[in-house]
């Protein structure tokens, strides 16, 4: 709910990032030179197999890993040049983030959860804006219920809520299906996607459901640490299918 410098172009740009991260085994090249644009509004799916780099490349979008070297430009503001506490502010008020375990405070009721973003950037009629936004996702019925009380998929719609309640310009999922059952899975993914065209949010969605990745508009497929495709699905306007390598 806040402005932001940000007037046409790409909403993200991702320009030769490189992440290596320390293991008992010594350093490990996660990241190895991936740069892609993420255009306003645009949906974008990010699969491959296990170790690709996946959900590192999430973590640092979101300005929650820092990079070895390369740079991701959000919504016009180098990520690099941020300190902890801009890009803590960043991420609360136009980066949305839903992780496949919820990651909802246990103390704290569902009404609670989604209105703390709002509370923390001084924003008045919290708890209105999130019981309007724990409606939008079906769960009018339980704003006083503490994240235990609740299924799996409620949880997650709590999450997603949350994840949407400072009208974030960029949502990312990450694998936001993992510890659901399929038809739970489904019901979540469908209030997502809802929740995204109703604000004309970009998502980038890690998974590993090709289906799943089918309702984006783009495919980006990992391997290695590297971008081995990118390429549209057959409803997209952004152009043909690029290949790498």
């Amino acid at each position: 709910m806040t402005s932001s410098p940000h007037s046409g172009g790409p909403l993200a740009v991702v320009e030769d990032l490189h992440l290596t991260l320390g293991s008992a085994a010594g350093p490990v090249n996660i990241l190895r030179g991936i740069s892609f644009n993420i255009a306003p509004g645009e949906t974008v799916a990010v699969v491959g197999p296990s170790g690709s780099g996946k959900s590192s490349l999430l973590m640092v979008l979101g300005g929650i890993e820092r990079p070895n070297a390369g740079r991701v430009v959000f919504d016009g503001q180098d990520l690099g040049a941020l300190d902890e506490d801009a890009i803590a502010r960043l991420r609360r008020d136009r980066i949305g983030i839903v992780f496949q375990s919820f990651h909802l405070i246990p103390t704290m009721t569902a009404l609670e959860n989604v209105a703390l973003p709002l509370e923390l950037s001084g924003f008045r009629n919290a708890f209105a804006a999130a019981a309007q936004a724990l409606g939008a996702v079906g769960l009018s019925q339980r704003l006083q219920h503490y994240p235990t009380q609740l299924s799996g998929g409620e949880q997650q719609r709590v999450a997603i809520a949350r994840a949407f309640i400072a009208g974030p310009k960029l949502l990312l999922a990450d694998e936001p299906t993992g510890n659901l059952d399929a038809v739970t899975g489904n019901f979540v993914i469908d209030c997502l996607f809802e929740q995204r065209a109703r604000r004309g949010t970009a998502l980038l969605l890690v998974t590993h459901d090709e289906g799943l990745a089918g309702r984006c508009t783009r495919r980006i497929r990992l391997a290695d640490g590297t971008v081995a495709e990118d390429s549209t699905t057959a409803g997209a306007q952004f152009g043909a299918t690029r290949r790498v390598g």
